[in-house]
């Protein structure tokens, strides 16, 4: 036995000086020092040594186990080295090569406006409000004064989830939800996504962003709201803007206009951008409805307030001269970089 434990030391201190690399010499490891390697099967046979035998071989043994620890443990420093240096080597990086630019990315036309409407009326002291855009029939339509069969529920020809729910047509119905939760006075806009089911084309799609407006409060009139749409038009369109409100008909306000604004290209002259009119239409408003106040539990001999709704497409399209809706959403970064 002692004859075999000599053998194989020699045997595995020659391999170890030679292993090539750190596997090789973990292999090497395994198969002298393991728990089914040479050194091991020799143990085992100790059973059939005398009592006096056993504690000399077993000795042995283990500075035959000592002495092989310590020499893989050298050879790996060597080797770790050696990898290291090889590693370093084909590793270099020259540091005289130009670096590489990342292009930094840039807001969305529509994020644009839409920061920059919510700055103008955060200054104005209004409140960002959010509501679902799945949302429940009650708040998209009847809170809104337009119960089942109303006319105007075709126009918007909505995306149904179920007879109960509805994919949002317009963001008027987080103005339900704040009026029944908090008491007047009131002043929020809630600029958000909605859904028609429109087809698609230059100026349509069937899914949008709106922002709308709406104050509530004592003594509020149709001139502070003509005020206020002249502050915004002037803050996006330049400070020669003029509005014109023409009536028309919404069923949740009375009475309803539709503003225009003066073409910001020609300057109310007329040219091609506002078809020679030298007006271009930009969004809906009017006073509350005083049914819809009432169904929020508002007073209406003590309150009242107006609202408005804008397209952001049709801002963007406008303010930077966009002729075709759909560039907005192509995520072409050739276009999206323009802006």
């Amino acid at each position: 036995m002692e004859e075999q434990l000599k053998s194989l030391e020699q045997k595995a201190l020659t391999d170890i000086e030679g292993a090539p690399d750190s596997k090789a010499l973990e292999e090497i490891r395994i198969n002298y020092l393991g728990k089914k390697g040479g050194l091991t099967a020799i143990l085992k046979t100790m059973g059939k040594l005398s009592a006096e035998e056993r504690p000399v071989m077993g000795a042995l043994a283990n500075a035959v186990r000592e002495t092989l620890t310590a020499a893989i443990e050298q050879k790996g420093s060597l080797l770790k080295a050696e990898e290291m240096q090889k590693r370093l080597a084909a590793e270099t990086i020259d540091v005289t090569l130009p670096g590489m630019r990342r292009p930094i990315g840039k807001k969305h036309p529509l994020t644009q406006i839409i920061d920059d409407v919510t700055d103008i009326f955060l200054g104005m002291g209004y409140n960002v409000a959010e509501g679902p855009e799945v949302e429940l029939d009650y708040y998209n339509f009847e809170a809104l004064n337009m119960p089942p069969g109303h006319p105007a529920r075709d126009t918007q020809d909505t995306f149904y989830i179920d007879p109960q729910t509805v994919l949002r047509t317009q963001t008027s119905s987080v103005q339900i939800r704040v009026m029944e939760n908090q008491k007047p006075p009131i002043r929020i806009i809630s600029p958000g996504r909605v859904y028609r089911s429109d087809t698609v084309d230059a100026t349509h799609s069937a899914v949008f962003h709106q922002i709308e407006g709406l104050v509530v409060d004592k003594g509020v009139s149709m001139g502070m709201l003509k005020g206020t749409l002249e502050v915004i038009a002037k803050r996006l369109f330049g400070e020669e803007t003029k509005i014109r409100l023409r009536p028309h008909h919404f069923p949740y306000t009375e009475p309803s206009c539709e503003v225009d604004i003066s073409c910001f290209r020609c300057g109310g002259k007329g040219c091609p951008l506002c078809k020679y009119e030298g007006w271009i239409e930009i969004l809906g408003a009017g006073m509350v409805h005083p049914a819809v106040l009432e169904r929020c539990g508002i007073d209406t001999t003590v309150y009242s307030g107006f609202a408005f709704g804008v397209g952001v497409e049709r801002l963007a399209m406008f303010r930077y001269e966009i002729d075709d809706l759909r560039l907005l959403y192509e995520n072409d970064v050739r276009f999206l970089s323009q802006f």
